[in-house]
């Protein structure tokens, strides 16, 4: 389904990152389950790649590829890996609030570093007390010279423990104007995170705790104008958050699919493959099915994104369906495992595990109900894609027609294998294909 909103320079980024996606993550994978910490070797390595600047501008060191470029990253990595999808897809994010709202000087100064790999960004909104609802955060941020002093606490931040520079929305006033932005350095005086808190999945990504206590701020680091954080909050987390973590949702979803067919095809019940019972046909159909409509919603709201439309409701609903779809696969494919689902020799399990902890941040299934009730009704308060648009519409001239950037996607056969590794049976042309 993805083709009708791909061409050949995506399809060539794809082979590449597939391709390393299987030589370099895959042999670390149970390196990562058994430690369940953060690979801060993996996560520089993949940085390096240039993928997390595949939305910021060629002139700033950029891919200048675009939404669906990054979906086919974060979707390839997190089809090995939910656990460095995760990494990209928070990076990615990071980038979100300079490419929206820093000015010239900061956009100079930190993109081209995150484009090479050299600067991992991350942001930082959530808070202990005030959860989701970000306007009662109680973090803050005082003007003190030419400097905000910053105390307070943050919680679940991707990358905690390999960002390099942190955005962080803390409170300078009262109510809704009263949130402002900072670009927080992760070496700064008063600036602390917290030891790393083994989780349920996404083992080798970290989503920590954030300490400021008197954390002196240069003014200039002052993202937008004071007043702007709730702003910066809102739209990284419905453009940049929301369509990202649908690209992991949906690499897990493959992961899920291949596995699967891969042990029904192998594994013999009655003398004969367990795929061939009818039962177990259902199972797989119900899984092809959903993950069908999961990558159409996916790709359709950033393709939308790329051509700069409104589709705010596209990628709440993109989030929604490939979580929920990929959640339901996942238990369907544990039903059919049965028992062998259980142990750690087989990844379907990592799979349910990684697949949870997409489902809570930039907003739960309920919340993206919430918000898509409210635009039936006529009560949406503006979208971000039309407020943005100028910044989010994909120049063609940025991503050349020959690919540039690009290596060249590896003939199949010389394409590392990596011993154990399960593939999905080869799919079969489709008639129209066939007909051609």
């Amino acid at each position: 389904m993805h083709r009708y909103f791909t061409d050949q320079r995506h399809e060539a980024l794809r082979m590449r990152v597939r391709d390393f996606a299987e030589r370099e993550v895959r042999p670390r994978i149970a390196e990562m389950e058994a430690s369940r910490t953060v690979c801060h070797d993996l996560s520089r390595r993949i940085a390096r790649q240039g993928w997390i600047g595949a939305t910021i501008h060629r002139a700033y060191g950029g891919m200048g590829a675009g939404h669906v470029a990054k979906t086919i990253i974060i979707e390839e990595l997190s089809r090995v890996s939910a656990a460095m999808g995760a990494m990209v897809q928070a990076s990615q994010l990071g980038v979100a609030k300079i490419v929206h709202f820093g000015d010239e000087e900061q956009k100079k100064t930190w993109l081209p570093a995150i484009a090479s790999g050299d600067c991992l960004p991350t942001i930082a909104v959530t808070e202990p007390q005030s959860g989701g609802h970000v306007l009662g955060m109680a973090s803050t941020a005082v003007r003190d010279g030419d400097d905000y002093v910053l105390n307070g606490r943050k919680i679940y931040v991707g990358n905690s423990h390999v960002g390099d520079l942190h955005g962080v929305v803390a409170r300078t006033g009262e109510g809704s104007r009263g949130l402002s932005a900072f670009l927080v350095e992760s070496g700064t005086p008063g600036f602390r995170v917290a030891p790393q808190q083994p989780a349920m999945g996404l083992h080798g990504f970290s989503f920590g705790e954030l300490f400021f206590d008197d954390c002196r701020v240069p003014a200039a680091n002052l993202l937008g104008r004071e007043g702007d954080g709730l702003c910066v909050a809102y739209s990284s987390s419905v453009l940049y958050g929301r369509p990202n973590l649908t690209a992991v949702s949906l690499g897990i979803h493959q992961a899920v699919l291949d596995e699967t067919t891969a042990f029904c095809t192998e594994r013999q019940r009655y003398d004969k493959p367990l795929a061939d019972l009818a039962n177990i046909k259902l199972k797989l159909g119900r899984i092809q099915s959903r993950l069908l409509l999961a990558r159409l919603s996916a790709y359709h709201a950033v393709h939308l994104l790329d051509q700069g439309l409104p589709c705010d409701a596209e990628l709440m609903n993109a989030k929604l369906v490939n979580v929920e779809s990929a959640l339901e696969s996942a238990r369907d494919a544990m039903d059919v495992h049965a028992a062998c689902g259980l142990f750690v020799d087989r990844p379907i399990e990592r799979f349910l595990r990684d697949a949870h902890h997409i489902f809570a941040p930039a907003g739960t299934s309920d919340i993206q109900l919430l918000r898509l009730g409210e635009l039936a009704l006529g009560q949406a308060k503006g979208q971000w894609s039309t407020r943005l648009a100028e910044l989010l519409r994909l120049d063609p001239s940025e991503w050349p027609e020959d690919g540039v950037g690009l290596d060249a996607a590896p003939d199949e056969d010389d394409r590392a294998t990596v011993p154990g590794q399960r593939t999905a049976p080869p799919r079969q042309r489709s008639w129209f294909a066939r007909l051609r």
